[in-house]
């Protein structure tokens, strides 16, 4: 008999899909309101030019929770298009709700691993703006190798981004804003807006997210970091 043959391996994900609760309305949101605001995961690139109806700078949030911030954003700025990408059912629902009641017209939602999405789906300078706020830490030291912000996704997103384009990233948990920072500054393709080996200024126009408030009240520190990418 021949030897089975191992088992493919499995890429490491820096989330757990859990079993999350969803409201009635979020499931509702998520059936009825997705033809209008979802985008599926397909490995080909996306014609965003097609899905907005016009060519406008084009920004994108990973892991956006309930998209408390990215709908704002998306209010407030309605000469900018806004991609958003979340695994989480209940967020996305919470989101698309917000997206309706808003009624906005240039944002759209994808539910699938950003690394994927931002690999298979955009191409290189396409994006004028990344933003991924309050990430899961994986604070034990076994689990560090499931934290999204490591140099090789990081050298990705650079590619996606235009010249000048820029990644913004936020975190409440010391250990990890100074592991993003190293692993920032080891790309060649970015440049660190602050300087070198310096955090970035608070910007006083961000909606706080559910975990961000959660580790204000802790009395956590936010550390931010916006780098750009070299022309």
């Amino acid at each position: 008999m021949e030897p089975k043959p191992p088992p493919a391996s499995r890429p490491i994900r820096s989330f757990v899909l859990r079993g999350g609760r969803i409201t009635a309305a979020q499931q509702r949101a998520c059936a009825e309101l997705w033809p209008r605001f979802g985008l599926s995961y397909e490995s080909t690139t996306l014609n965003t030019e097609a899905i907005f109806g016009r060519r406008a700078p084009l920004a994108m949030e990973i892991g956006f929770g309930n998209g408390e911030h990215l709908a704002a954003r998306a209010a407030a700025e309605p000469d900018h298009d806004f991609l958003g990408v979340e695994v989480h059912a209940p967020g996305v629902g919470h989101l698309l709700l917000a997206a309706a009641q808003l009624e906005l017209r240039n944002l759209r939602v994808i539910r699938h691993d950003a690394v994927d999405v931002v690999r298979d789906q955009l191409l290189p300078g396409t994006l004028s703006e990344i933003q991924i706020l309050f990430p899961d830490p994986w604070p034990k030291k076994r689990h560090h190798k499931r934290r999204l912000i490591q140099l090789p996704f990081v050298e990705l997103l650079a590619s996606r981004l235009i010249p000048g384009g820029l990644l913004h990233l936020a975190t409440d948990w010391e250990p990890y804003a100074e592991h993003m920072l190293e692993v920032l500054q080891r790309c060649a393709g970015l440049r660190n807006t602050a300087g070198a080996g310096a955090y970035a200024t608070q910007s006083p126009a961000r909606v706080a997210t559910r975990f961000e408030r959660r580790g204000s009240r802790l009395g956590h520190t936010v550390r931010e970091l916006t780098f750009c990418r070299r022309s």
